[in-house]
């Protein structure tokens, strides 16, 4: 058997080769320009978000409620409309009021904020005399109209 040319000792490392050549081969060359560029173009750490809680709705505020009451008989088989500038009124067409008694017609207004003006109509076609009535928000309003 003939035995190998080949040196064993040229194919084994020695140790502190072996390890510089695997700091070398792990760790890249950077340039000192280079690393102040990297460094610049890190971006800030991402900000912490606090988590939404939700909330509960907040209670509605109370809304206004507006009494306006009609003291008038004005005769079997007629009705009695009311027509303004409110929320929910119009002075182009009448909506109409109930009907309590003989005598006694009511119509109520809620959520209102500023002053409404109004009048009443007898089957929305003849309108009571004199000028507007005026209510506040949260007014309790009797009124014995005449037409």
């Amino acid at each position: 058997m003939r035995k190998s040319t080949k040196s064993k000792t040229s194919a084994v490392e020695t140790p502190a080769a072996s390890e510089k050549t695997k700091v070398a081969a792990s760790t890249p060359v950077i340039s000192p320009r280079v690393a102040a560029a990297a460094a610049a173009a890190v971006a800030p750490a991402p900000e912490v978000k606090k988590p939404v809680v939700p909330q509960a709705p907040k209670p509605a505020a109370p809304q206004a409620v507006t009494k306006i009451r009609a003291q008038i008989d004005i005769g079997f088989g007629n009705e009695l409309f009311i027509r303004g500038n409110a929320a929910g009124l119009s002075w182009d067409k009448g909506i109409q009021m109930n009907c309590v008694n003989n005598d006694l017609w009511t119509f109520t207004l809620v959520g209102m904020s500023a002053p409404v003006a109004f009048k009443f109509l007898v089957n929305d076609l003849t309108w009571s005399a004199g000028e507007d009535y005026v209510a506040q928000p949260g007014d309790d309003f009797e009124i014995a109209p005449t037409f």
